[in-house]
């Protein structure tokens, strides 16, 4: 087992899976054909652009049997070691009783809709037609998982993503009613933050049980740190106390997707009489 040498712990796993694809001859494809996990995500984790997760060292280890079960061991190692972005987002996600998401300009990834989502994902620069349908497949996968449990959420929804279009009033009609929907979920709530100043504007994030995801334009980091937790929760408190109630924001959902119905919504305009 390799012991702690101070380096990137993401390239540190990675290298040793890449190292032992190649020793059985196999091609990323074939590898994520007897892993069943995507090619690409195992390519990012080898080049050390991804941390690997508990999910990924199991699948290793199945596939490797005869080094009998040294993935689990060194994602276990590595991870007493680790920065706290180590650790993939989706373990603390898939773990938590828990989940408060605040998301500034668009609606948040965990909302979004197929159509929406892609509309989203495509304004990236260089995104490929194969790395859109990636992370959308990836997106809705997380989506599934989230929703088949009953989950404690809160979900804040910035006022002016109701009116910034994002692929076509249809596209944008149906992430209305999707929002609908979410907030009629009986162990979710989804409330509307007018379009005010407030301090959360340069990032969204989303907080468990134990963790907080920071996202900004170049990435995201996860933080396990108690005390940064504790900020993030004070900080989406502050956010909530100034949102429209629960009933209140359904209504203006409601009134965005009646507007983008009739296919006339104007861009990133605020919403008429929701006040």
């Amino acid at each position: 087992m390799a012991a702690h040498n101070g380096g990137n712990p993401a390239t540190h796993f990675g290298r040793q899976m890449k190292k032992e694809r190649l020793a059985h001859g196999w091609t990323l494809r074939k590898f994520s054909a007897r892993t069943g996990i995507n090619f690409s995500h195992l390519g990012r984790i080898e080049n050390g652009h991804r941390p690997p997760t508990e999910k990924i060292a199991l699948a290793c280890d199945a596939v490797f049997p005869e080094r009998n079960g040294y993935f689990a061991e060194l994602y276990a190692e590595v991870s007493t070691w680790a920065p706290p972005g180590f650790r993939d987002w989706t373990e603390h996600e898939e773990k938590t009783e828990t989940l408060r998401d605040w998301s500034p300009t668009v609606v948040t990834g965990l909302l979004q809709t197929a159509d929406y989502a892609r509309s989203v994902l495509e304004t990236s620069p260089g995104a490929t037609e194969e790395i859109v349908s990636t992370r959308l497949a990836t997106r809705m996968e997380r989506h599934r998982r989230l929703f088949e449990r009953e989950l404690r959420a809160w979900f804040i929804v910035d006022e002016p993503s109701l009116s910034r279009l994002a692929g076509t009033p249809g596209t944008m009609a149906g992430q209305m009613h999707r929002l609908l929907e979410v907030a009629s979920m009986p162990t979710v709530t989804v409330q509307v933050l007018p379009a005010i100043v407030h301090p959360a504007g340069a990032s969204g994030f989303v907080i468990t049980d134990t963790a907080g995801y920071v996202e900004h334009v170049t990435g995201g980091y996860v933080f396990t740190e108690q005390e940064t937790v504790t900020r993030l929760d004070i900080l989406f408190d502050t956010l909530r106390a100034e949102c429209y109630r629960a009933s209140e924001s359904a209504a203006i959902i409601r009134k965005a997707e009646e507007q983008w119905n009739g296919g006339s919504r104007p861009t990133a305009t605020p919403m008429a009489g929701t006040a």
